[in-house]
């Protein structure tokens, strides 16, 4: 027999799960709703270790669910933010192009912007966007003004306290080990209990694929965790650095490359990079699973990805072991920064869905099942999209049971 029955159980608190959590408990008042997390508080993993860059939709093509919900998302964080009196900032961001071989992409970006509807984007010769980012190099510069920040774990905290008070339950430490339908009905079987659910929703981020496959679904990508790890500029450098500045992202990869990012408290980041993990929440070069790794290593996908990414893998590589290597990428950027500019800040280890033909999932993907819906890549942006993304599964979910009602 269940411990207890709910109507919505969601798997994972992270910010998705907390966020389609809260507008549940919005749309479906009537409703019994339960959020499990395995670790000790909610927003412990990618949620609480990110750069805190409130997005505006620049990067993802026209069209794509990506580019739909971050730009609607953008608008949203900040309404939230402010009736919630979250510290935010729109400090706006400086995409530059430091080679001849960049301007192109830099136009596509611009042309990719206007099409996804984001307002007051310039391209900016050097005299003009260093009034901008005085200390900034390159050739030419995108201006984004409506970029900002954020602390995503303050939002992380809030979205669980309005679940609470909207009569949600949240049930941190309890980790889902099985899932399995007894009687036409849907077991949720945690370290704290089995819990009968109407309806499953998989927000486990780094662990959503086995959560897809403990559920009987087996899923078309393998999550691999990939680790950024980050530099701060000591106090006394930090004037360098006014708001956001990246470089033209590389558009084979997901990943934007080692940038700068001013963080709400005033500190600023450099970085990140992105090497392979051996731990799901591998933060640390020593952190090792032979699960976690022997997953990785034994995918068809991961080797085909690897054949085709390896020299930029090698450079991933060599700046994370180089510290030298990492400045060098910066200086493209801010040229003024100098090795003792900077102290080693931490990492983040983000969720990226890899198929078995080796390609990198490129947009949002939920897979929806019976009673159940898996949400399998959600990277970045999705703090930022986080809202939109919220009701984008609470509207496939209110499409499934509607559905099912039908039968």
């Amino acid at each position: 027999m269940p411990d207890q029955n709910f109507d919505i159980v969601v798997i994972g608190g992270g910010i998705i799960g907390l966020s389609t959590a809260m507008h549940a408990t919005a749309l479906y008042p009537h409703l019994r709703l339960l959020l499990v997390e395995k670790e000790a508080g909610v927003g412990r993993h990618q949620s609480g270790h990110n750069s805190g860059v409130i997005h505006s939709g620049i990067y993802y093509k026209p069209g794509s669910m990506k580019a739909r919900l971050c730009v609607e998302g953008a608008a949203a964080m900040l309404k939230f933010c402010r009736e919630h009196n979250i510290a935010h900032q729109v400090c706006g961001k400086l995409i530059v192009a430091t080679r001849d071989d960049e301007l192109p992409r830099l136009q596509s970006l611009l042309e990719r912007g206007r099409a996804n509807g984001i307002a007051g984007l310039r391209l900016l010769e050097p005299e003009q966007f260093r009034e901008i980012e005085p200390q900034c190099g390159g050739l030419r510069g995108l201006h984004v003004p409506g970029a900002g920040i954020t602390d995503y774990a303050a939002v992380c905290s809030k979205y669980a306290t309005i679940v609470a008070a909207r009569g949600g339950t949240v049930k941190t430490s309890t980790k889902v080990v099985g899932i399995v339908e007894r009687g036409g009905k849907t077991m949720v079987e945690t370290s704290g209990g089995v819990f009968e659910a109407g309806y499953v929703i998989n927000c486990a981020g780094l662990h959503s694929d086995r959560v897809s496959r403990i559920a009987g679904q087996e899923p078309e990508v393998m999550i691999v965790p990939f680790r950024g790890e980050y530099y701060e500029l000591v106090p006394e450098k930090r004037y360098l650095v006014r708001g956001l500045i990246y470089p033209v992202p590389d558009p084979r990869f997901p990943f934007l490359g080692v940038h700068f990012t001013r963080r709400i408290d005033g500190t600023v980041d450099a970085g990140p990079n992105a090497v392979l993990a051996f731990k799901r929440e591998g933060y640390r070069w020593t952190d090792f699973n032979l699960r976690d790794a022997a997953g990785v290593l034994t995918y068809p996908g991961f080797w085909r990805m690897a054949y085709k990414y390896w020299r930029d893998g090698v450079s991933e590589v060599y700046r994370s072991v180089r510290k030298s290597a990492f400045v060098e990428a910066l200086q493209r950027l801010v040229p003024g920064i100098h090795d003792s500019d900077l102290v080693a800040n931490g990492s983040g280890v983000r969720a990226q869905a890899l198929r078995r033909d080796g390609f990198l999932v490129d947009d949002f993907q939920f897979v929806r099942a019976k009673n159940m819906l898996h949400v399998l890549n959600v990277p970045s942006p999705a703090a930022t999209a986080s809202l939109a993304i919220g009701r984008e599964i609470l509207r496939m979910m209110t499409e499934d049971v509607r559905a099912a009602r039908l039968q």
